[in-house]
């Protein structure tokens, strides 16, 4: 969530002008541009102790005040306050507006709520709603969003950043010729990391400076180059690999200090080891196991190869592993709402699920079903899956097909007995309307508030879906 200060109005209240006194009830009378509002301590008190409102509940001893605002808006937030849920009317004023006068109240927290939680987001009604362009000639390589939908999209060296109501778009210029790996730390901060350049770097975007670079000392004493971003709520991970491309780790960082907290994954390679010498190109949280997956691939000349690891932070122990050895993934993600890791199959282009409830109970060295047509898993040339991505978000999961996307859901079944874990069934649709469906291949998915962002291949634009109930 955005961080919030008190406008320089808010803060001399000697503008709020003292009309009548009664101190004998919680009823505030409150004239805002001659209109007159009633309402309680308690409701106001429900802004937050920093916000206007709260200051003017603390004022009841003083009696009605008058603020000389838009009587209309005021409204429309007060109803906020009140339900917290924008009135219907809402959608008569200009979002700008709004969120101005949200800022003016110091109340922009509650508008942000409204609009762009992730409760709001309606995976089975999503449009296109707008295509943000980019600044320069670069095409995206990766984004990065926070839990409201800010958004950060790399491109080329720079960095360009759109609020959570992708109407503020601001752009800075890294010491990276290239961003491969992006995480959003909060609305202003963010990790970034590169394959060729040495070290991940804390930035501050609003001001465009490196708050921290952090780098992993290694035993040959050489860079140390970032294949990876994730974080939980307390921890950060970076996947590191030394510049000769010979020792490979996952580090581990407080979020708040960025102080190591721990080492996972340290493989020096020796040899031929190929398993060893594939780094983590796909770091992700499992917030219900307290575990990180950790996977990456690697193309050799026996096809391409890959692994998956479930790691403990805890112990520091594996807790699960598959090598892939048959159909490895294009691209891989896991789904905290649905207990299950997704991948895309490089060769046959297939979705596959494998139920982490049951990973305990695999007795056979492939754990994947397929969601799809089986019969392609066995056909090496296709390589049908190339370039695919999938992602999870709440309940649905997301893959990108050329152009287009699916969208799988889970169908809800019968257990076959009490304790017993019932068959999981999944269905996919093709997402969108028909005007929107189609276009040059996706590169990126991200998720954000209300909002999905695509970015596509030789286009210096990002594609926002939004649920088409939205009222802005």
């Amino acid at each position: 969530m955005p961080p919030f200060t008190m406008s320089p109005a808010a803060q001399n209240l000697n503008f709020i002008q003292p009309l009548k006194v009664n101190t004998l009830s919680d009823v505030i009378t409150i004239d805002v541009g001659g209109q007159i509002f009633q309402t309680t301590k308690q409701t106001l008190a429900l802004a937050g102790p920093k916000s206007l409102f709260s200051q003017l509940a603390e004022s009841i001893h003083l009696g009605p005040r008058f603020i000389d605002r838009d009587p209309e808006l005021f409204s429309v937030l007060l109803s906020l306050l009140r339900t917290g849920n924008l009135p219907s009317k809402a959608k008569a004023f200009d979002l700008e507006d709004l969120i101005a006068e949200s800022k003016f109240y110091n109340v922009e927290s509650l508008l942000v709520n409204s609009l762009s939680s992730p409760s709001q987001f309606d995976a089975f009604n999503l449009e296109k709603s707008q295509t943000l362009p980019l600044n320069g000639r670069d095409f995206a390589s990766t984004m990065a969003t926070t839990e409201f939908g800010t958004l950060h999209v790399a491109h080329g060296s720079k960095i360009t950043s759109f609020d959570w109501a992708l109407r503020r778009k601001a752009t800075i210029l890294t010491q990276f010729t290239a961003i491969d790996s992006l995480l959003a730390l909060s609305p202003n901060l963010a990790a970034a990391g590169a394959t060729d350049f040495s070290g991940m770097q804390i930035l501050d975007l609003e001001k465009g400076f490196v708050k921290q670079t952090v780098c992993w000392e290694n035993v040959t004493r050489s860079s140390s180059t970032v294949q990876a971003i994730g974080a939980s709520p307390d921890l950060l991970f970076t996947s590191f690999e030394s510049g000769r491309r010979n020792s490979n780790s996952i580090m581990v960082y407080d979020l708040q200090t960025f102080l190591p907290v721990t080492e996972i994954g340290h493989c020096e390679i020796f040899g031929a080891d190929l398993d060893s010498a594939i780094p983590a190109t796909k770091l992700k949280w499992v917030e219900e196991y307290g575990v990180v997956m950790a996977s990456g691939s690697h193309s050799g000349p026996s096809g391409i190869l890959g692994n998956v690891k479930l790691w403990d932070i805890r112990s520091g122990n594996v807790v699960w592993e598959l090598k892939e050895r048959v159909d490895c993934f294009s691209d891989i993600t896991v789904s905290d709402n649905l207990s299950a890791i997704f991948k895309i199959g490089v060769n046959s282009g297939e979705i596959f699920f494998t139920d982490l409830r049951k990973l305990g109970n695999v007795e056979n060295n492939n754990p994947w079903v397929c969601l799809g047509d089986s019969r392609k898993v066995s056909n090496f040339k296709k390589k049908e899956g190339v370039g695919c991505k999938i992602e999870a978000n709440g309940g649905q999961v997301f893959c990108s097909k050329g152009g287009d996307v699916e969208l799988w859901s889970e169908i809800a079944m019968k257990g076959k007995g009490e304790d017993e874990l019932g068959v999981r069934v999944f269905r996919g649709n093709l997402m969108g309307r028909v005007k929107d469906i189609g276009g040059s291949r996706i590169t990126n998915m991200a998720f954000g508030g209300s909002k999905m962002f695509m970015t596509r291949k030789d286009e210096q634009s990002v594609d926002v879906w939004q649920s088409s109930l939205k009222g802005f």
